[in-house]
């Protein structure tokens, strides 16, 4: 088989010849009691750099003792790109979130020997699923490989919003001592309402590590959770959106993007947000209207905005994100930690090693199969596709 994978470039300056830490911990189980990815075999020391293109997802090895053929690059999307090119051929495509290769219905039916898309993450919105559905193409991710990963990325962005991190951080920079510009827009998050919007892997860790910051928390999800789970971290329950963002000082973002939950956040849904609250998003960027949330900030409404997700990926440069005020924007590197980058690369490993020699690939990891949303997927999705505007990402110049 022919196996294309699009991964992110290496470091400017080359790969590391060291890392700061010799060694990860050793992490066996997920809270929930599901094992991490249990490939037969590992070509790569965990902690090195393997989401880029020279790590290669530590898959090159294993992938041609078996017979295979690897494509890996980074170029991806404008007309003409090597991605394209590969495609055309191409058994099964590797993407990742943060560095997507948006498998649009055209390259879907550009790529008649295609069988399947990988997502080396969690997230599989970069691919068309209705499409992937209509041409019975099999959609499959690393479920829960780097949701831990993120949710501390959230509390990260909670606490440098609200304390105004980034500012002050700036100032020290800049050589300057001015202690009332650091502080005029700082505040403690204790006793503020916190809520996320999905409470599942992510949005429930990213509530069960606030907790000890004595806030209260409320979340919203279409699958309501346990009373014990609500008990354990003394949630509050909103059976709408409306109805949390009205009584959160911070409002985290969690849910998948699909038709449904596209442009979420526009001007009317902000409008009914608390006055001056913070919202993190490292769901996906389309959820947002990313007009409507430069008007809030710009007028008050929202006191600041801070995620590591974009529409399209790479942003092009002149994307209005990066400009806008008090805001705490990252590229999307909450999921890929060095730590995470070992489990995602485990989790593709065992995916492919099922594929190659007829085992089940677990049902968790599953987003469609045999034309139909399965596993994940019809847990978490609807059908249709939210790929449209992708192209814009070709404006993003390295």
């Amino acid at each position: 088989m022919k196996i294309l994978c699009i991964l992110y470039d290496d470091p400017k300056d080359g790969m590391p010849s060291s890392y700061p830490l010799k060694e990860l911990p050793k992490l066996e189980k997920y809270p929930d009691g599901m094992t991490l990815p249990s490939p037969k075999g590992r070509d790569f020391t965990p902690g090195e750099l393997l989401g880029c293109v020279s790590g290669e997802l530590g898959l090159r090895k294993f992938l041609e003792e078996r017979g295979h053929t690897l494509v890996v690059t980074s170029d991806k999307d404008a007309e003409g790109c090597a991605a394209d090119k590969e495609l055309v051929d191409a058994d099964i495509v590797i993407s990742q979130p943060f560095w997507p290769y948006y498998l649009t219905r055209e390259r879907i039916e550009s790529a008649p020997n295609l069988k399947m898309a990988i997502t080396a993450g969690i997230g599989s919105d970069h691919v068309d699923l209705q499409a992937a559905m209509d041409h019975k193409i099999d959609v499959v991710e690393v479920t829960y490989c780097n949701s831990r990963s993120v949710a501390e990325h959230i509390v990260m962005m909670i606490l440098s919003l609200v304390r105004d991190y980034h500012n002050q951080h700036r100032i020290v920079n800049e050589g300057g001592w001015h202690i009332a510009d650091a502080v005029k827009r700082s505040y403690d998050v204790e006793g503020m309402h916190v809520g996320t919007i999905a409470a599942g892997r992510i949005g429930y860790d990213m509530l069960r590590k606030m907790h000890p910051f004595d806030v209260h928390l409320h979340y919203f999800d279409k699958h309501r959770l346990t009373p014990d789970q609500e008990q354990a971290l003394n949630l509050s329950y909103h059976d709408s959106v409306e109805s949390l963002v009205a009584a959160c000082d911070v409002i985290n973002i969690s849910c998948p993007l699909h038709p449904e939950t596209e442009h979420l956040f526009n001007d009317e849904l902000i409008s009914k947000c608390k006055p001056g609250a913070y919202i993190i998003n490292t769901a996906r960027g389309k959820i947002c209207d990313k007009d409507a949330i430069v008007r809030a900030l710009e007028s008050g409404q929202l006191s600041g905005y801070a995620g590591d997700v974009w529409f399209p990926q790479p942003a092009p440069n002149d994307h209005v994100w990066r400009t806008m005020p008090h805001h705490g924007m990252t590229p999307h590197t909450s999921g890929t930690s060095l730590s995470a980058q070992a489990r995602y690369a485990d989790g593709v490993r065992e995916i492919l090693e099922c594929l190659f020699d007829g085992e089940e690939i677990r049902n968790q990891y599953l987003i469609v199969q045999d034309g139909d949303l399965a596993g994940m997927g019809a847990h978490s999705y609807t059908k249709g596709t939210a790929t449209g505007g992708s192209e814009e990402a070709a404006k993003f110049k390295k």
